[in-house]
């Protein structure tokens, strides 16, 4: 069994129920993340599942220089830090240079380390150093047993809340692949694994300026990461994704949020 790492008040891992980490991509405006916070934390509730709010204030790995990237860091934090006292849930955003990552622990109860950037050491030490939990994307380049020198780097700069997250790996070109022996392997380690649903059906530049999905797979791929221990379960949702200013293409419509927690509530009971 892996330790209990918190997120706010979320327990995750050590034994506790599956966790939710969930919001749009990127944050489109204040006012829109503000409604998603608020919609999926009832959501959650009428599911029985502890939500933590994820929404990115600096999308900077985009396809392309003409996609938006969201409202940077400082307006950003200062809407998160809105989203986590006036909704009341805990909020996580991904940070991008060691610096930033100072800034951002602020607002943030945990920082997110992105996958293109698992292995930097700086960066890691940075975000350990901050005392928030660390919640790591492996690397779609990276085996599952890589992920031990990357908790080494944060266990070294005095951080043991460290949260690992398997999101597909890259297979040939503009394709992600799903290997949950990955979730098996990692949680060996003794740090809770959550599930990417969002990312690992992604597929990567697969529209030429920007990234397609294929946003049915979510729930099977899901339900077969709870099957494997999964402790948390990071979707990304929108009230439109076809809509939506970054990842539409592999996005849940809130409309279907409850029915596809209920499903993995359901599972995780029966196991």
């Amino acid at each position: 069994m892996s330790r209990e790492v918190n997120i706010g008040k979320v327990k995750i891992g050590g034994g506790n129920p599956i966790a939710l980490i969930a919001g749009p991509c990127v944050i489109e405006s204040e006012k829109s993340c503000l409604y998603h916070a608020e919609a999926i934390k009832e959501i959650a509730k009428k599911a029985g599942i502890g939500f933590v709010f994820k929404s990115s204030y600096d999308k900077a790995n985009r396809s392309s220089i003409k996609s938006f990237r969201g409202p940077g860091l400082a307006k950003g934090l200062k809407i998160l830090k809105r989203v986590k006292t006036e909704i009341g849930v805990p909020v996580l955003s991904d940070v991008h240079s060691p610096d930033e990552a100072k800034k951002a622990a602020s607002v943030l109860d945990a920082v997110q380390i992105p996958a293109f950037l698992s292995r930097q050491t700086d960066l890691l030490t940075a975000a350990a150093k901050t005392r928030k939990t660390v919640l790591v994307k492996k690397g779609q380049f990276l085996a599952p047993w890589d992920m031990k020198n990357i908790i080494a780097k944060i266990e070294h700069a005095g951080n043991k809340k460290i949260i690992l997250t398997e999101r597909g790996t890259s297979f040939g070109y503009n394709m992600l692949v799903s290997d949950f022996r990955a979730i098996c392997i990692m949680k060996k380690f003794g740090y809770p694994v959550c599930f990417d649903a969002s990312h690992s059906v992604q597929v990567p530049g697969g529209l030429g300026t920007r990234s397609g999905g294929e946003a049915k797979f979510i729930t099977p791929l899901s339900l077969a990461a709870v099957s494997c221990g999964a402790d948390a379960i990071f979707v990304e949702a929108h009230e439109n994704p076809k809509r939506a200013k970054s990842d539409g293409p592999n996005m849940l419509a809130l409309k279907g949020l409850l029915s596809f927690l209920k499903k993995i509530k359901r599972l995780e009971s029966a196991l």
